[in-house]
């Protein structure tokens, strides 16, 4: 067994199971298995092998400081009988994948040898900043692989959540083409509550508007478009593209979001998609978690709106399936 705390050569019976089996490391030229740091720990917590001596672990935290999590993360994938195989072994494979990628996973009953994976793999703190743009980039090429783009989190007492991302288009079913002249076009509108109040007699924007005793109640984001207001504030580009695409807007604030966006006309389905501005949104990992479980909790989508050369797409961070939700079995 090599002492090496950045790489194990694994020497003993059971390295040919374990690649055979599990597709874990990278079997050498010699028959040994040469395992990374969070590999090693996993096969020793779970397979039941020594490590080399007895301060490799401390060897090896010195090296890596994201050790700890790292292996967690990997227990979270290995446990439930997912092959999982680190971006740097991939060549074995011969496959492609994303520069961003941590690792791919396989389910239980497949193979690298001869299946794609299902899953391309990255893993972050809750405490790191959320970088939507780059996320969203990411998930769209993983998409285009025909894999799913997963991200895991882990947190201060180690425990790993997991999710999906994807990059949404909601549509609804209303096409008013003249919806952006007819905006600007609103009179008699008398300022309430940082917005206005237009009367309700032959109102025809069915998208916009909150019916009140007094009339239509349109807030300070709609009021900028009606105002003319130039240029418009990133909310209100949000906004109108959210009712170029057909959707009728109503406020988000009870699910912490700025809008909840219905398909179709209100009372006929919920509304499945929930939109939160990008300078009011979670800045890290901990706070995109939260808001997507609430999301989830009310059978709605959470959406970050992402400008990508002047036009809106919508990243879409989800709880997974059931049978596809990834944590690991115990705390040390």
């Amino acid at each position: 067994m090599g002492g090496n705390p950045e790489l194990w050569e694994y020497d003993g019976p059971a390295s040919q199971r374990l690649w055979q089996k599990s597709v874990i490391g990278r079997l050498l030229e010699n028959g040994n298995l040469s395992l990374s740091p969070a590999e090693a720990l996993f096969v020793h917590h779970h397979r039941n092998l020594e490590l080399p001596h007895n301060d490799w672990k401390t060897d090896a935290l010195s090296m890596n400081g994201m050790l700890l999590q790292e292996y967690c993360i990997l227990e979270a994938l290995r446990v439930p009988g997912n092959k999982v195989v680190l971006t740097g072994n991939l060549e074995l494979f011969d496959l492609d994948y994303q520069a961003q990628t941590w690792a791919c996973r396989w389910p239980s009953d497949a193979h690298p040898k001869n299946s794609e994976p299902t899953s391309e793999v990255r893993w972050f703190l809750d405490s790191e900043k959320l970088s939507p743009s780059e996320l969203h980039n990411w998930a769209v090429e993983v998409r285009n692989s025909n894999r799913i783009p997963e991200v895991m989190i882990v947190d201060e007492e180690l425990s790993v959540v997991s999710y999906q991302l994807s990059s949404e288009s909601p549509k609804g079913i209303f096409k008013e083409e003249e919806l952006n002249q007819k905006l600007p076009n609103l009179s008699d509108g008398i300022n309430s509550a940082e917005g206005m109040i237009f009367p309700s007699e032959n109102w025809e924007i069915e998208q916009l508007g909150i019916p009140t005793e007094e009339g239509i109640f349109l807030d300070s984001i709609a009021s900028e478009i009606v105002d003319g207001k130039s240029p418009l504030s990133q909310g209100a580009l949000i906004l109108l593209d959210l009712l170029d695409r057909g959707l009728v807007i109503r406020p988000g604030f009870k699910y912490g979001s700025k809008w909840r966006c219905y398909e179709k006309r209100i009372g006929e389905d919920h509304a499945p998609y929930l939109v939160v501005l990008p300078d009011e949104a979670p800045k890290n990992w901990a706070g995109a978690c939260l808001a997507s479980r609430l999301a989830s909790g009310v059978n709605k989508i959470w959406l970050y709106p992402v400008n990508n050369e002047g036009s809106w797409n919508y990243l879409a961070i989800t709880r997974p399936p059931a049978d596809s939700r990834w944590t690991n079995p115990s705390k040390r």
